[in-house]
């Protein structure tokens, strides 16, 4: 809900997620690291390791219905939600909480969602006062106020406006503004004529037409509305960058004064706008799409009054309809996760008011979340694991044989300033003027908006808060940020079995070890590698180093082109290449990192299994999933991560140390010839 601060977080940071299974039952091998009861035995590990290493898990673990997909992510979720329930419910409890405290905002926050009855009852009566702002526009400077009124509770019309690091100054913030106010989950879906974007764009009318219905409209006036929507976004999508685009930070640095704004899209009063959100002295902004804006220059100038108000109109209803009455909460779930993703039924309330609550008020639930779940201990083996790595990377730096001498000096400098976050803040946010009551679940979602929303517009020329997290602890995540030249571990990360102080160091460092590395080499990645030591983007490599990066690059993204992912869809390569890079360089430093250990260096056999055997099925296990077939079709068009199956198998064909653990020969279905790998760190 929150878009200003996902945004926000968005462009901080590169964020991995990984996942690995709680370990559980009896002293089995399961409780040392990887249950020997997920191998598929039928099929050969030099053949297809995934369907090797997982096949088992695979076909005892049906999605569940209130999933699109299901795997190790998705449980060690499921396993947070137990402890987040409780805290979130104990919050609850307290009727007599200090106003302001961060019991009292949650547990109010978390009843009033709960408070099904209410809700029913007040159906779109939170919004009325939102709805009679768009009947009263009469004329453009009506709209563009009411677009800031809008932007200021997150709601997503037009493009989104946010505070961010300057690329080429990364200790300050500017005023950011990025594509947005489009409802389809991808720009391609909007002008693509392949048999799915046509069914999508039917489906999106249809979607929007049963909501207009729902506000009260008449069928014909309703569907008049949804094709008016339809047409204004795909104008949008018209000037809108693809996601490839969006990856390239040189791509999406315009950084430009307000006079020169003015002069890309002067039908729109900007002046009016920045009064209106409350930044009152602007100067610079950094357009991320230029093209996108000279756009929304045109659609303001050239559409009617009438059409402007239908697109608010739905803006409105599209962002609350899943925390209004059920008529509405149904209707978003048919279309957003019935029908994009497969997924079967509607997940209870408390889990959908527990995401919400993470979501919006993530550090107020995280320091409940981290007394209950986060021994000491463990941050202390996860830094040292992190140490370990990190040696492991500078040594694959310095050992490089295509990177020359200057452009190494520059890349082990980078290295050298890499920030370390673990565990949680040390600074939380103490949500200071937010006012959260029990009466309205949706007022109270306009009120986080809004605090965040101004917290935001507050930062816009001022210093960076380097100790300010991109995520909350809670979150099973990891993160590079390539402006604070940073890596992040949550607490929700450094949990048993994904950081196990019961498993092996095979284990701990196919897992825990290679995330820490894919975090690292994002700083060297396609993206990353463009900015330097201290965040700012610049080209740092040698004009011959960074072309022997390119093609060494483009191995990688030959590669997964050519994996078919479902029916006649393929991995996009260039898009996921990013990810396909960090996957391989954190699995190479982190086994050069465990080659070090003793377990390494005796050999000894687990289960059978020699160290650096058990290191691979452990990052096997990370990635073992279900998933439905629109969602794997979805997420080939929106996502920059491959998906599980090739996650395993790509960067495994392309090591030695793997082909050497499975005797992997010519012809088997694993093995790349030394000549076919990639090798980049």
């Amino acid at each position: 809900m929150n878009h200003f601060k996902i945004i926000a977080s968005l462009f901080a940071s590169v964020i991995i997620t990984i996942f690995l299974l709680a370990c559980s039952g009896n002293e089995t091998s399961k409780d040392r690291g990887f249950d020997l009861a997920n191998i598929d035995s039928a099929v050969s590990p030099t053949d297809n390791f995934y369907q090797y290493a997982v096949g088992n898990w695979v076909k005892n673990n049906p999605i569940p219905d209130d999933y699109s997909r299901w795997g190790t992510f998705e449980q060690l979720y499921e396993e947070s939600y137990v402890v987040l329930k409780k805290v979130l419910e104990d919050a609850a409890s307290v009727t007599n909480a200090p106003k302001g405290s961060v019991t009292q905002l949650a547990g109010d926050f978390f009843a009033s969602g709960m408070d099904s009855l209410k809700i029913e009852r007040d159906n779109i009566k939170p919004l009325i006062p939102l709805f009679e702002s768009i009947d009263a526009i009469e004329n453009k400077d009506d709209f563009i106020k009411t677009v800031a009124a809008f932007h200021k509770s997150s709601i997503n019309t037009l493009f989104f406006f946010f505070s961010g690091s300057d690329n080429m100054n990364s200790n300050m913030n500017i005023a950011q503004i990025y594509q947005g106010g489009m409802g389809l989950p991808e720009v391609d879906y909007y002008t693509k004529n392949d048999d799915r974007s046509k069914e999508i764009r039917a489906k999106y009318i249809e979607h929007i037409t049963k909501m207009f219905t729902l506000l009260g409209d008449k069928e014909d006036a309703a569907a008049v509305k949804a094709n008016t929507v339809m047409k204004l976004e795909t104008k949008l999508a018209g000037g809108a960058n693809t996601r490839l685009e969006n990856r390239d930070p040189n791509k999406t640095y315009n950084k430009m004064s307000i006079d020169e704004l003015k002069d890309i899209a002067g039908n729109f009063n900007w002046d009016l706008y920045f009064n209106s959100i409350g930044w009152t002295n602007p100067d610079f902004v950094n357009l991320h799409q230029p093209k996108f804006i000279e756009e929304i220059n045109r659609i303001v100038s050239s559409t009617s009054i009438n059409d402007l108000k239908n697109y608010l109109q739905w803006n409105l209803i599209n962002e609350f309809a899943s925390y209004l009455s059920m008529p509405f909460v149904n209707q978003d779930f048919e279309f957003n996760s019935k029908f994009l993703k497969g997924t079967k039924i509607l997940q209870p309330r408390w889990k959908r008011v527990l995401l919400t609550a993470n979501n919006v008020l993530g550090e107020a639930v995280g320091q409940e979340y981290v007394k209950v779940t986060f021994p000491p201990e463990a941050k202390e083996r996860a830094r040292k694991t992190i140490e370990n790595v990190l040696v492991a990377m500078k040594e694959s730096i310095e050992t490089n044989e295509w990177m020359s001498e200057a452009t190494k000096e520059q890349a082990l400098i980078k290295l050298s300033k890499f920030g370390v976050k673990i565990g949680y803040t040390d600074k939380w946010e103490t949500y200071e003027g937010l006012e959260i009551t029990r009466d309205s679940y949706i007022n109270n979602l306009i009120q986080t908006n809004q605090f965040g929303f101004k917290k935001g517009i507050d930062e816009i020329n001022q210093p960076v808060d380097k100790e300010k997290w991109s995520m909350n602890a809670q979150f099973v995540n990891a993160g590079y940020s390539p402006s604070k030249n940073e890596i992040t571990f949550p607490a929700a990360i450094l949990q048993p079995p994904i950081f196990n102080a019961t498993a092996d160091d095979a284990i701990n460092y196919g897992a825990m070890g290679a995330a820490i590395g894919h975090e690292i080499t994002h700083g060297f990645d396609d993206s990353g590698r463009k900015y330097d030591e201290n965040g700012n983007l610049r080209e740092w490599w040698t004009e011959e180093d960074a072309q022997k990066f390119t093609e060494k690059a483009n191995i990688l993204v030959a590669q997964f082109n050519e994996f078919v992912a479902i029916d006649d869809m393929h991995v996009d390569g260039e898009l996921t290449l990013g990810e396909n890079i960090a996957d391989l360089g954190g699995l190479t430093v982190s086994f050069n990192a465990f080659m070090k250990t003793d377990q390494y260096k005796k050999g000894e056999l687990i289960d059978g299994f020699t160290p650096a055997q058990r290191f691979f099925l452990s990052w096997a296990q990370v990635w073992r999933n279900n998933i439905r077939d629109e969602n794997l079709k979805l997420r080939l068009k929106v996502d920059v991560h491959t998906p599980g199956v090739q996650r395993v198998i790509g960067p495994m064909r392309n090591m030695h140390e793997f082909i050497e653990a499975f005797n992997v020969q010519p012809g088997d279905g694993m093995y790349l010839s030394p000549e076919e790998r990639a090798k980049i760190w």
